[in-house]
């Protein structure tokens, strides 16, 4: 009798595990995020990253399955963050610097951004260490962590993963060292989510002569991942834009490749000076292989209201090409003091011990 009580408990526990932790299909999106400012002209080939929708943060440096009503976190390289070089931020503050989505604005100042950027650092972030700089167009600092969408205009590609691939992930990560590696021209950003990308998809993310000069861009991987999808339609990728919010700065601009930058700005006339033949073939490159778009007529809007479409547990229950949408979000006066709503939380972040992490990593 005491055998077949401890069976049945086993097997309820094992139960229960199961739903705990579903081993069937999960998903991840890649982060094309446009250029903006004056530094995103000198260099518009812009930033890339990946949300997880069933990947958290622990601490902004260590990884964990989520748990039911948490969104997911975003990953991404960046450098002047603590000798860090990469840091994982929950989906909603990553985009908007708040915790609540009823928290934000449809329209910011300078001035309501820095607050609210402010105060998710000094609630979440100070644990990376208390002398990191903000931040600014030399240097980067903690303020590229936060409220992304107050700057620039990001497109998402979605795509389907495993729950295995995302333990193993979250294994490697929480094992490797996060130690800063960071190259603005071969060890950059993108890079960084070549290497992931190749952690899903093995052997398909490399580094392209052209039109990249071998360098890695956001828009090359974002091609890569196109044409992989198009070959493998079990990937089920699907494009969302999340724009930018309005009154903070000038709207961001397309992401380049190399060839494209070069072509299609100020640097043309001083190399076409300098080596016509090299400007000519650059040119052709461009045409050829560089001018390729990426983004669908049709693909969805989505707002701090919808976000659902792009967090949803499972990506065949939408419509990969759906009609575009815009959903009004929660309105918050601009210059309005910063307070916690009640409503919809998002988890944010444990604290973090002082020191670093000390274990290897290739990202």
């Amino acid at each position: 009798m005491r055998t077949l009580r401890t069976a049945t408990f086993a097997l309820v526990a094992i139960v229960l595990f199961s739903i705990a932790r579903p081993q069937g299909h999960s998903q991840a999106a890649l982060l094309m995020e446009e250029p903006y400012g004056f530094f995103g002209t000198l260099n518009p080939t812009g930033h890339t990253a990946i949300y997880f929708e069933n990947i958290c943060a622990e601490t902004p440096v260590k990884l964990r399955r989520c748990t039911p009503g948490e969104q997911g976190t975003v990953i991404a390289r960046y450098s002047g963050i603590a000798d860090y070089d990469w840091v994982a931020i929950p989906l909603v503050p990553y985009l908007y610097s708040v915790e609540n989505i009823n928290e934000v604005p449809d329209r910011v100042d300078h001035a309501f951004v820095v607050r609210l950027r402010e105060k998710y650092h000094e609630t979440h972030l100070l644990s990376l260490g208390e002398d990191i700089r903000p931040g600014g167009f030399l240097h980067g600092g903690w303020t590229e962590l936060v409220g992304v969408s107050y700057e620039r205009r990001i497109y998402a590609f979605r795509f389907d993963t495993t729950s295995a691939q995302d333990d193993a992930f979250i294994a490697r990560m929480n094992a490797d060292k996060n130690h800063s590696e960071f190259k603005l021209l071969f060890n950059n950003c993108a890079d960084f989510a070549r290497v992931i990308m190749n952690h899903y998809f093995p052997g398909t993310f490399s580094r392209s002569i052209f039109p990249d000069a071998g360098m890695t861009t956001p828009k090359q991987i974002t091609y890569k991942l196109e044409r992989y999808a198009r070959k493998h339609p079990e990937t089920n990728l699907a494009v969302f834009e999340i724009p930018q919010v309005p009154g903070n700065r000038r709207l961001s601009h397309s992401n380049k490749s190399i060839a494209e930058s070069l072509v299609t700005t100020g640097y043309a006339v001083p190399i076409a000076i300098l080596n016509p033949y090299l400007a000519g073939g650059l040119f052709v490159d461009y045409l050829v292989r560089g001018h390729h778009n990426l983004i669908p007529k049709n693909h969805e809007i989505l707002s701090p209201d919808n976000l659902d479409a792009l967090t949803a547990p499972t990506a065949d229950q939408q419509n990969p090409v759906s009609a575009g949408t815009q959903a009004t979000p929660a309105a918050v006066t601009v210059g309005a003091e910063v307070t916690s709503a009640a409503a919809v939380p998002t988890p944010g972040l444990r604290e973090l011990p002082v020191e670093h992490d000390a274990n290897p990593t290739e990202f």
